[in-house]
């Protein structure tokens, strides 16, 4: 029995040590995770009176808290002797892994946040990215969805949208209708300006201001080439594109101006008389 009270010794001694180790993890995951989501609250109140955008706000306190918990489960393993130093590495490498295959996919995600963060447009608006043009009806953290307008829903990679041209067609009040009207070369370009002028500001929804341009944009073998601008709302740009130009047309009809028609002249070069 002598004998074996050295062994009985040592083994409640690593039993109580592995014991109290197992207390203390218990007690360091109880405060670490109380811990947490004290810090996560704290930066979830600080971001909202910031008033950063909810879907970001959820991304970044969700990424911390994980950030957070595998540092808390490094920090236990370390606490029962666990060689900390090759766990981690084994981490980074294989984050670098998952980030080389995915890095389409993490390029998207940079540029989704960046789009929350800076909103070059938001849900609702009429936009051209990434090529295409449509109303934008979500804007998520990989991809955006565009309705185009005939109705077809498109997603658009971020990254894409990101990295290319973005046009805002409702960011601002009103928008530029650019027509053309072609006159021939017998009609009187002010008498057509004028009455232009006239019957444009009637078409509904058009802007008295800016009031609608209309002047001489160019000449060509048919005639001058009228410009004629009408301004109004984004949503009431083809409206008045449409009214526009049949506006043109009947208000030239009306008025019994010339059809254009190209006009070149061919000089036959005279024959050389002999001395």
């Amino acid at each position: 029995m002598n004998e074996l009270t050295p062994i009985i010794n040592q083994v409640q001694a690593a039993i109580t040590d592995v014991g109290l180790k197992i207390i203390g993890a218990m007690a360091l995951w109880v405060v670490g995770r109380w811990l947490i989501r004290f810090a996560t609250s704290l930066i979830t109140r600080a971001l909202e009176a910031k008033k950063v955008d909810q879907m970001l706000l959820t991304y970044l306190c969700t990424t911390i808290g994980i950030l957070l918990n595998v540092a808390m489960i490094i920090a236990i393993l370390g606490f029962f002797g666990v060689e900390t130093t090759t766990f981690a590495a084994l981490i980074a490498a294989g984050g670098v892994a998952i980030g080389m295959a995915w890095s389409g996919m993490l390029a998207n995600f940079a540029a989704g946040v960046f789009l929350i963060v800076l909103r070059p447009f938001k849900v609702g608006d009429l936009v051209t990215a990434g090529g295409v043009t449509g109303t934008v009806c979500g804007i998520g953290l990989f991809a955006t969805t565009i309705d185009t307008p005939d109705n077809i829903r498109t997603m658009i990679g971020n990254n894409k949208i990101f990295s290319d041209t973005i046009q805002n067609f409702s960011a601002n009040p009103y928008l530029r209708v650019d027509m053309t009207a072609q006159l021939a070369h017998e009609v009187d370009h002010k008498d057509a300006i004028l009455l232009l002028k006239e019957r444009v500001a009637r078409i509904p929804n058009v802007l008295t201001n800016p009031a609608p341009d209309i002047e001489i944009l160019s000449f060509n073998s048919a005639g001058p080439l009228l410009a004629v601008r009408p301004y109004c709302a984004q949503p009431h740009y083809w409206q008045v594109y449409f009214d526009t130009n049949r506006t043109i047309r009947e208000s030239f009809v009306e008025a019994a101006y010339p059809t254009p028609e190209d006009r070149i002249v061919v000089v036959t070069p005279r024959p050389a008389v002999a001395n």
